[in-house]
């Protein structure tokens, strides 16, 4: 055999050997990447567990008594007006909220509605059941959205709280509307509320935390306006800004994590008698994009039945007097009812 052809074999050879090192190596990283990932979620499925056997354990161990907890709204509908607006402080109040609350039509069904839907209520059915607060998203064309998914316009929001207050006569609510993050500002979107809205709207105004709901009658709504560019409200005016509804929101799927944080921020706050904005604590856990479990309604339910356990460790800490805001997705009677029961108890001089 040639000098030449021994010298081609003996490169092919080399090249053969080297590209199934290279083969073998790369087999290998995939490998290894992908055990690490497998591990990762072993991990975390087991932290989950951990924390959802905490929540669980703690509620046994301690119960859900608090001042209040017995107690059941007649008719949630008007659960205000059963307490007696002339002795409900606004600053008393322990109103429960609803967290993205126009997002029960988002998306598609079946296909990425289960990944942004907090609340399966319309609005109106909402406040019916007895919330007092809604958090509503919107982007520039006035479009309700949560992330990159869409929905209604917000004209259906508006109309649904319009709805409300024809049928009642004495129930407050906060409506709060924000431009979501990563989206522009509707255009003239203060005018809009203004002129939707005028007659119901609560001005700003720090004098309204010591008044009670009958001093604010007719007026009916507390409306906070939080654009992401353009101009805050302005002082006095009829629309409140963002500094008036305050929060600490945690992005966690850990229901533990979430509830430990949430007290802990609670506790950061002043007394509810002796501060000038609203404090919201929010009963929920949100997917994470490293964890195979995506969708919202067994995620938040991870921490969703424990609202009466978070008020009940409030008095546990000391902490009960700082409570004012209570928002959760997928909204129901007994969290409702809890938030109304302990109202009730501060109304009565019991908490």
């Amino acid at each position: 055999m040639s000098s030449n052809k021994k010298e081609t074999r003996r490169r092919r050879t080399i090249q053969n050997f080297s590209s199934s090192s290279s083969s073998s190596s790369s087999s290998s990283s995939l490998v290894l990447t992908m055990g690490a990932h497998l591990s990762k979620q072993v991990e975390r499925r087991k932290t989950i567990s951990t924390e959802k056997k905490t929540l669980c354990d703690l509620k046994q161990s301690r119960g859900c008594d608090f001042p209040g907890c017995d107690y059941r709204p007649s008719d949630r509908k008007n659960w205000m007006s059963g307490l007696d607006p002339g002795k409900i402080y606004v600053n008393k109040i322990v109103w429960p909220g609803t967290h993205d609350s126009a997002t029960n039509k988002i998306g598609l069904p079946f296909i990425t509605r289960p990944f942004a839907q907090c609340q399966s209520l319309s609005i109106y059915d909402q406040l019916a059941t007895g919330a007092r607060v809604v958090d509503i998203r919107v982007q520039e064309d006035r479009r309700v959205c949560h992330g990159i998914l869409t929905t209604y316009s917000v004209d259906v929001v508006i109309n649904d709280v319009k709805k409300f207050l024809s049928e009642t006569q004495s129930e407050i609510i906060i409506l709060e509307i924000r431009t979501e993050f990563g989206h522009e500002d509707p255009p003239e979107f203060e005018k809009y509320l203004e002129e939707e809205l005028g007659e119901f709207l609560i001005h700003q105004d720090d004098n309204v935390f010591g008044k009670t709901v009958a001093e604010l009658l007719p007026k009916r709504i507390i409306c906070v306006w939080k654009p992401r560019k353009s101009p805050q409200p302005k002082a006095g005016g009829s629309l409140w800004s963002s500094g008036y509804l305050k929060d600490n929101w945690i992005d966690t799927d850990l229901p533990s994590t979430k509830f430990d944080s949430n007290l802990k921020h609670l506790s950061e706050q002043p007394p509810v008698t002796s501060r000038k904005f609203f404090y919201r604590v929010e009963n929920t856990a949100t997917p994470q994009a490293d964890n195979p479990v995506l969708c919202v309604r067994p995620v938040t339910g991870r921490i969703h039945g424990y609202g009466r356990l978070f008020i009940t460790q409030c008095f546990s800490k000391g902490l009960a007097d700082r409570l004012q805001i209570f928002s959760t997705d997928f909204i129901n009677e007994d969290f409702v009812d809890a938030c109304v029961g302990l109202t009730y108890a501060r109304v009565e001089g019991k908490a």
